[in-house]
């Protein structure tokens, strides 16, 4: 999938990075993207000791692909100009390491300096810092608007 991956949460903070993202990869006319990634659920440590199964959590990634797919279309419809062919992606797991591995693929890293989380002082976020440094593509980190 070469090209340009970026990584959006559902937060005002991703709308940044996917229009940069969305400029960057009509400019160089290259395919995007765009991934969002549904926190796997949490194993409980009681498992390990005592064996107790994971309660079943079904995850239906419909309804956040046509999420995503519309903050697509807005992000598309505020630039005003064509944008790239898009691609939206919902996938199952940690956001750091899903990003890391779509990297693997990719031309170009797109994510926000920060998501959703709780620490509004940080400048960069775990993910972004996470991806940053273990990405094997090269990763542009885009700031949030202030």
């Amino acid at each position: 999938m070469a090209g340009i991956v970026v990584g959006v949460d559902g937060s005002d903070r991703s709308r940044p990075a996917l229009a940069w993202a969305m400029r960057e990869a009509a400019q160089h006319q290259v395919p995007l993207t765009v991934i969002t990634v549904h926190p796997a659920p949490v194993r409980p440590a009681t498992r390990i000791y005592w064996n107790i199964p994971e309660l079943a959590a079904s995850f239906d990634p419909e309804p956040t692909r046509k999420a995503v797919r519309g903050l697509v279309d807005e992000v598309a419809s505020e630039m005003g100009e064509t944008g790239p062919e898009v691609t939206v992606s919902v996938v199952q797991g940690d956001p750091a390491e899903e990003l890391i591995k779509a990297s693997r693929d990719a031309d170009l890293l797109v994510v926000g300096s920060r998501g959703a989380g709780g620490f509004s002082a940080l400048r960069l976020g775990s993910v972004s810092g996470k991806v940053t440094h273990h990405a094997v593509t090269p990763v542009a980190v885009i700031p949030e608007k202030r």
